[in-house]
């Protein structure tokens, strides 16, 4: 099993290095579906988060450590500089690591991010929190697709969905995803993102559906950040890249290459 810094990893593809990071639950395969668009250009590793899937399990709660493990597996793989693709905490790993060491970051994607929390997500935020400890895993990942998907989809998708919550409840790392949480709803580092050398070239993608961060969150990430580019998918919700992945790549792969 391949890894990293206490981190699973796996690569995919050849060409520029492209790291992509995922959401809340950190899994790898959250990327699944766009692994083979991505792979066509680019040397694509995706990993786990540390305290969940096949990392290790050490729970670290602060979203400033994604961007410091990004950096530890970029380093143990002996990649100088990197494209990072981060999904709503993922993304905000990405922009830690950006501000932090800026020379490591080729191009940032974040993907339904925020650099300040909405009072609309902290209420989702402190609903799912409130259904994890009443209900525990089960509860949680049943409710999860109303935040992630558009209400159209989880209907054509129901059997998926079912299939899918079975493996992430086995082994789901409730303690990570809770101090997660926890740290999303105090985290902000809005004021700090004027910072991003203007070399650093930004894309702010949303979804104009997300029913978990609404779409103004990457508007005043576009305001913080300078030259970012804010492109808004007018479909797909939270998930966007799972819903609407042949659009989600076309975006993507057009800022990469630019």
């Amino acid at each position: 099993m391949p890894e990293a810094a206490g981190l699973y990893y796996e690569e995919h593809g050849g060409g520029p290095p492209l790291i992509l990071s995922a959401g809340m639950g950190g899994s790898g395969n959250y990327w699944r579906p766009n692994l083979a668009a991505l792979a066509q250009r680019h040397r694509v590793i995706l990993y786990d988060h540390r305290g969940t899937g096949r990392s290790d399990r050490t729970v670290t709660p602060r979203l400033e450590s994604i961007g410091d493990d990004i950096r530890r597996l970029m380093d143990e793989l002996g990649i100088e500089k990197a494209a990072i693709l981060g999904h709503a905490i993922g993304g905000m790993g990405g922009l830690s690591l950006a501000l932090d060491t800026p020379d490591r970051v080729d191009k940032l994607v974040v993907v339904n991010g925020w650099g300040r929390l909405d009072p609309y997500t902290k209420r989702c935020f402190d609903a799912r929190l409130a259904l994890l400890r009443a209900y525990g895993p089960g509860k949680y990942v049943d409710a999860q697709p109303i935040f992630l998907f558009p209400p159209q989809w989880i209907s054509d998708n129901s059997a998926r969905l079912d299939e899918e919550a079975k493996h992430h409840v086995a082994g789901f790392p409730v303690e990570m995803v809770e101090a997660r949480i926890l740290e999303a709803l105090a985290f902000d580092l809005l004021d700090r993102l004027e910072a991003i050398p203007l070399a650093t070239p930004v894309l702010l993608l949303a979804s104009d559906d997300d029913a978990l961060v609404p779409p103004r969150c990457s508007a005043r990430l576009a305001q913080a950040i300078p030259r970012a580019q804010h492109v808004r998918m007018p479909w797909g919700g939270h998930a966007c890249n799972v819903t609407d992945p042949t659009g989600f790549e076309a975006r993507v792969l057009e800022f990469l290459g630019s």
